[in-house]
């Protein structure tokens, strides 16, 4: 199929094809309030910049000859023709962006195909992003700048080689078509995968409208597609928001462990899969900083990098909100059972956290010195600014006792000498070599991260049409514990690398 006119993208929607993927769309067959159907807006000069083909595989896209046909890749992922059997549509749902409730919000530029079958029967939703405006689009016209699309596809698959819960991309196309932001940009669909797209604000977008038969139909729902096995439980909704705070608590720690910043905590980009959702304003740490931000709207640090702990329970507390009337028994005892269960947060959140941080200083174990070792070493990290990653890899270099890392700590190394003792001495209590310690942490510390001057390089480039360096990152953070082939990655950065950030706000 070659590119489409004007015409025939506006006399009708986009064909079907066949792609292997088994589709059941089980979220289609709710009520009509839960979405609105719609169709991803043909473009007339797409182009196939990247497709995920093992994660293609797994999905059911393994027919040698569609794999061959860039053509046919190319008009799927960007909305020109549709799998056979998807059924678009866009979610309803609202949210709290940055405090302030937004009773709705939706997909305005997502269009979600439908559920995927995958390899291993399990259901994964395949969603466009940038596919064109849906009803929940305002005055929005539903298109993604190629900044945000790269920016997710290089950390969202990052953070999967990392160990780390999250969407994934599966493929990134470019329109042909600009659209106007700060300057004109030109436009991408990303094709996005993910366990479900159920969020926290899909729960209070029923429920602040006091509409009960729909968020008991939304909670069954979510019981039965993302943990079937609560359908037993006694107290079936209980048991979904403590499977929710767990699942938290387990990603937040994860992020804070490897420095990242999310950027955008609000309601509606917190999943019930407990994936990581939406990377349109999130970074790494460079150096380490417990007040970072990266969000250019976050003007007060709500979701600063040693806040976002607190943002997720936050949240929690408005999921609790929105499910007490599904409770039985009088609103103080559910009142108390929620609150209860939020409050179960932070020690999980604390003891993942410290299990991860033991795990990247190397430490067997667990001894009640650990968590004031962390954070003494926290401490010395901020005052020296000392780069969090550069840290880590030099630290495992120095497992012999020689303290060679103190170089790292300018005025502070004197004190950093003293923690780095009881380090030291806390390494070797359970009586491994110094290779062994070496190895134990090189395979908990990264190598490789998606730096933001690297993913803003690759964004510059690509900008100016050349996508060598996002393919070359693409490869070095998906092999995040390797060597890469260009130093360049290695290296905090410098200076004049650290530019006006183009991180997007929602």
């Amino acid at each position: 199929m070659g590119a489409l006119t004007s015409h025939q993208q506006e006399s009708r929607g986009p064909s079907r094809m066949m792609t292997g993927m088994c589709f059941d769309n089980s979220y289609a067959r709710l009520p009509a309030t839960f979405y609105q159907h719609c169709e991803p807006l043909p473009v007339a000069a797409p182009e196939l910049l990247v497709l995920n083909k093992p994660l293609a595989g797994e999905l059911g896209m393994d027919d040698s000859d569609l794999m061959a046909n860039s053509d046919h890749l190319t008009q799927l992922f960007a909305g020109n023709r549709l799998p056979m059997n998807a059924q678009p549509l866009a979610m309803a749902y609202a949210g709290h962006q940055f405090g302030q409730f937004m009773p709705q919000l939706g997909d305005d530029r997502a269009i979600l195909l439908g559920e995927v079958i995958d390899g291993c029967q399990q259901r994964r939703d395949l969603q466009l992003n940038g596919a064109g405006r849906t009803p929940f689009a305002g005055s929005g016209d539903g298109r993604s700048p190629l900044g945000p699309a790269i920016r997710e596809y290089l950390v969202s698959e990052a953070m999967h080689a990392l160990g780390v819960p999250t969407t994934r991309a599966l493929a990134l196309t470019t329109t042909g078509e600009k659209i106007y932001r700060q300057g004109a940009e030109a436009a991408a669909v990303l094709a996005r995968v993910a366990s479900c797209h159920i969020r926290v604000g899909t729960f209070e977008y029923f429920a602040r409208r006091q509409q009960w038969q729909p968020l008991r139909q939304l909670a069954d729902y979510s019981i039965a597609r993302i943990a079937p096995e609560l359908m037993i439980d006694p107290d079936p909704y209980l048991a979904l928001l403590r499977l929710m705070v767990a699942r938290q608590a387990k990603l937040v720690a994860h992020w804070m462990s490897l420095g990242f910043v999310h950027g955008v905590m609000n309601t509606d980009n917190m999943s019930l899969a407990g994936e990581t959702l939406d990377y349109s304003s999130c970074a790494f740490l460079d150096h380490y900083d417990p007040d970072a931000v990266f969000s250019p709207i976050d003007i007060t640090g709500r979701y600063a990098y040693n806040s976002q702990g607190f943002a997720a329970q936050w949240n929690l507390a408005r999921l609790a909100e929105a499910l007490l009337a599904l409770f039985d028994g009088s609103e103080s005892q559910a009142v108390a059972q929620t609150s209860r269960a939020v409050q179960e947060f932070w020690p999980m959140y604390e003891e993942h956290l410290l299990d991860l941080m033991r795990a990247r200083l190397g430490l067997e174990a667990v001894m009640p010195e650990d968590r004031q070792l962390i954070q003494d070493l926290r401490q010395l990290l901020a005052l020296q600014k000392v780069d969090y990653h550069t840290f880590f890899l030099s630290l495992a270099e120095d497992v012999e006792g020689g303290g060679i890392t103190a170089g790292l700590f300018g005025a502070d190394a004197g004190d950093y000498l003293n923690w780095y003792r009881r380090w030291h001495l806390r390494l070797t209590l359970t009586g491994r070599s110094p290779c062994q310690c070496a190895h134990a942490m090189a395979t908990a510390n990264p190598v490789v991260i998606p730096r933001n001057h690297l993913v803003e390089h690759a964004i510059r480039r690509a900008q100016e049409g050349d996508f060598s360096e996002f393919h070359q990152l693409l490869e070095a953070v998906t092999r995040p514990f390797e060597k890469p082939a260009n130093a360049r990655y290695l290296q905090p950065p410098k200076p004049e690398d650290v530019l006006r950030s183009t991180l997007y706000g929602t």
